[in-house]
């Protein structure tokens, strides 16, 4: 009997849009599942051959080429915990060592490689450490600080690094700092409290003093070019409507941008002297990232919601990975609530369906035109998802994303409900067969959604969900405590009653549905800890619940471990609603 499609979109193998080393164009890096879980490769071009670097139990996404083309670095954790240290090998194979041995393990905070030496970042419970790693010599500290922060470039001259920091403590809206291989302090810009900066890439010619930042002095997020030799600020007024990231051309005349706006895509090349604008044909969609290669020539990385991702240049097929392609999935429409932006996939049965709210983490992200094989799954089995890009996602300008801070949860749950009350009012869903589900942050608000909202809620899912706050807060990775002291505007120390009012373990006892619980043993993120806080006082109200405990951190690399999660939820559906059970 054939395998189930959706099970197929899972096993069909993907790969991610390849690095090139600076000096050796022809030496690249990508990953791919092709092995049964995430992995980095390698690919020769001058002698047209791929390499497995790879093969860790959990799998490895992390990994940068040097320069030269000569080695490869990749970061070991244990177990998907996110607490590691850098390792080095050859390109062409090798054993590998440890890059930087007189460093301890820490979580990652950036990691710039140049010819003459490397600039590693650490972020442990002490705070943030920023190293600089002479080549053949022991590392020494540049950077040092109890705030959160990171390597973001190193110049192409290698005499300067760019670094951002939240020491006014707020790392949602940080600073650019400038440091010389000293570690001495070259120059500052902060644009003030609720305004982030973020240094992105120096130019790529040799001598050039730009950094390319992005920054918040408008409603809609925007770039700007800042020459550290001199001082001066030029803003890169596009005239686009929505949010702009963009990587250098080779020559540093132009760069590519990438114009996210209304959650799909487009490219265009903007001329720095004439401030020309000239669009560049993509098809419609999302573009997920882009390069400029040495030759002028355009790589991209390319989906859209009914086709899988693509690996593309100048529009056609580049790297294509051996094996069946994903069978194709139904198209997105997108629609707008009450100004909430939403994707809705329906499958082709007459309406009103089953439906899931399938709500995105971060909550700094948001829904695109994008395939996704999760999404899929449950429209092969009846299901319409909702997917709602509510105030706290990033797209729709500075506010928006904003919205939330200083009070976390309860806003988005607004959103998340007038949506619900639109499907069902619009006779789209069944009322009486509805989930709320989502992984990490939307892991979080379906816990809360169930607890403050039981009324409106058939059954949640919550995947690497943070489920008590102040346990979670306890026990999280240092970079997520600066996160939840930024979006709560202060500590459980300082603000106890606003984490517990914000806090899913609060409203526990109102619970009145099935809920599936999925979680990682070693998430740095969502601890496993305080989720089971949740589960001992679901226990003891006697609510029912299930749980599903895999051993790796905040998600799985491993397409097994992905396919048994999704069969989970959709089998739990069906247990509780009389759906089709999965396939």
């Amino acid at each position: 009997m054939p395998e189930a499609t959706w099970r197929r979109r899972f096993r069909a193998p993907r790969v991610s849009l390849p690095a090139w080393a600076r000096d050796e164009p022809d030496r690249l890096l990508y990953s791919s599942n092709a092995s049964g879980k995430s992995e980095l490769y390698t690919w020769d071009r001058k002698i047209h051959a791929h390499r497995q670097v790879t093969a860790r139990p959990e799998g490895t996404m992390r990994g940068q080429l040097d320069p030269t083309g000569q080695q490869i670095w990749w970061f070991d954790d244990h177990r998907g915990n996110e607490f590691g240290r850098w390792v080095v090998e050859p390109f062409t194979g090798g054993t590998p060592q440890m890059a930087v041995p007189d460093v301890p393990a820490a979580y990652g905070a950036g990691l710039a490689i140049g010819r003459s030496c490397a600039v590693v970042g650490t972020s442990t419970h002490e705070g943030t450490g920023i190293y600089l790693v002479p080549a053949g010599e022991a590392s020494r500290p540049l950077y040092v600080h109890r705030e959160s922060a990171w390597v973001s470039a190193l110049s192409r001259d290698e005499t300067l690094i760019a670094i951002g920091h939240s020491e006014h403590g707020d790392s949602r809206h940080p600073a650019v700092r400038i440091l010389d291989l000293g570690g001495r302090p070259i120059r500052e810009m902060w644009d003030g409290p609720g305004r982030g900066l973020l240094g992105t890439a120096w130019s790529p010619v040799a001598g050039d003093s730009r950094l390319l930042v992005e920054h918040e002095r408008h409603e809609m997020p925007a770039l700007l070019i800042w020459d550290v030799a001199t001082g001066d600020v030029s803003e890169v007024d596009t005239g686009l409507p929505g949010e702009v990231d963009a990587v250098w051309y080779p020559d540093a005349a132009s760069l590519l941008l990438i114009h996210d706006h209304r959650g799909r895509t487009e490219m265009y090349r903007f001329d720095l002297a004439s401030r020309a604008l000239r669009r560049i044909e993509v098809d419609a969609g999302t573009v997920s990232q882009a390069r400029v290669r040495p030759d002028g020539e355009i790589w991209y990385a390319w989906t859209r919601s009914s086709v899988p991702p693509e690996i593309r240049a100048n529009g056609g097929a580049l790297l294509t990975p051996p094996g069946e392609p994903a069978p194709a999935g139904v198209a997105y429409s997108d629609h707008v609530v009450d100004g909430i932006h939403i994707f809705l996939a329906e499958p082709t049965a007459p309406r009103p369906h089953p439906l899931i709210f399938f709500i995105h983490g971060g909550p700094s992200a948001h829904d695109r035109d994008a395939f996704s094989a999760i999404v899929q799954a449950w429209v092969d089995h009846g299901f319409a998802v909702v997917m709602v890009n509510y105030r706290g996602s990033t797209g729709y300008g500075r506010a928006w994303r904003d919205a939330l801070e200083g009070n976390p949860g309860f806003t988005e749950l607004e959103d998340i409900s007038k949506v619900r009350d639109w499907v069902v009012g619009s006779a789209i869903g069944d009322p009486r067969r509805v989930i709320l589900s989502g992984r990490s942050w939307g892991g979080y608000l379906t816990l809360l959604g169930l607890g403050v909202q039981p009324e409106r809620w058939s059954l949640g899912i919550a995947g690497v969900p943070v489920a008590d706050y102040v346990a979670a807060y306890e026990d999280e990775m240092e970079p997520l405590k600066a996160f939840d002291r930024a979006i709560f505007r202060g500590s459980p120390e300082e603000i106890l009653e606003v984490y517990r009012e914000r806090s899913r373990i609060t409203y526990v006892d109102r619970v009145r549905v099935p809920v599936l619980i999925i979680a990682g043993e070693n998430d740095p993120r969502c601890p496993i800890r305080q989720i089971d806080n949740y589960l001992a006082r679901l226990r003891d109200l006697n609510a029912p619940h299930q749980v599903y405990r895999y051993d790796a951190g905040h998600g799985s690399l491993v397409i097994e471990e992905m396919i048994r999660h999704v069969e989970l939820e959709i089998a739990f559906a069906a247990k509780h609603l009389g759906t089709q059970p999965p396939l």
